[in-house]
């Protein structure tokens, strides 16, 4: 089980972070990115099992630039919530607060990054913008496709759920032709957050195959 604690970006601003330590030496170290809900406790069970699985892992509170505390279910009203806060934040913020993350848990080792719907294009962005990381795993993140020129400067892996509705395949077509070097895997069957056990798009089978591959991946570029 992880735990808070404070960090403080390079303009000032200090602003929580959910940090799970592994029992033994860390593999290294990993950034996971909260959806449009927060650190929410799937977020935090999340990050508990990167952990598990040997890296020193932190998920940022990222919304603190708006709104301290934010932590919403995924009922019609929380999607409403979370994308209002979403509307507000300024990209150079996130990254910044993404680089306070990396000086946390640098001291692992090489340090990736994931992320989860708007996380997935946090993690995006964070390997086109921010230096110091060794890989990214976006998960089904919408707004890749409207960042699709962005040029990545390390290793990336794609997910997306084949029945996704806000991410339709002609988009995935699109980011796939943009980007011909980077593995992009599709999941039939799998809609929008299929890796979230607490949403009724959970796809276990799609879940368990992208994390597989995520671990392999990480394996091969953190360590």
């Amino acid at each position: 089980m992880g735990k808070f604690i404070e960090l403080k970006a390079a303009d000032g601003h200090t602003f929580a972070a959910y940090l799970a330590e592994p029992a033994g030496k860390p593999k290294g170290g990993l950034i996971v990115v909260q959806e449009i809900f927060g650190v929410n406790s799937h977020m935090r069970s999340v990050t508990d099992g990167y952990a598990a699985d040997g890296y020193l892992a932190i998920c940022p509170a990222y919304y603190d630039r708006v709104q301290r505390n934010f932590e919403v279910a995924y009922e019609p009203d929380d999607i409403k919530a979370g994308g209002a806060i979403r509307a507000q934040l300024k990209w150079e913020d996130t990254l910044a607060d993404t680089a306070a993350a990396l000086d946390r848990v640098k001291s692992a080792g090489k340090v990736g990054i994931t992320g989860y719907c708007w996380g997935g294009t946090v993690a995006w962005m964070a390997a086109a913008k921010q230096p110091g990381l060794a890989c990214a795993v976006p998960y089904y993140g919408g707004g890749i496709h409207d960042l699709i020129t962005e040029q990545p400067k390390i290793p990336v892996m794609f997910h997306f759920g084949e029945e996704d509705k806000g991410i339709p395949m002609e988009k995935v077509k699109a980011i796939g032709a943009a980007h011909p070097g980077i593995p992009l895997h599709v999941y039939p069957g799998a809609g929008h957050g299929f890796n979230c056990e607490q949403r009724g798009s959970y796809h276990p089978a799609s879940a368990k195959l992208a994390r597989e591959r995520t671990l392999a991946f990480l394996a091969k570029h953190v360590g």
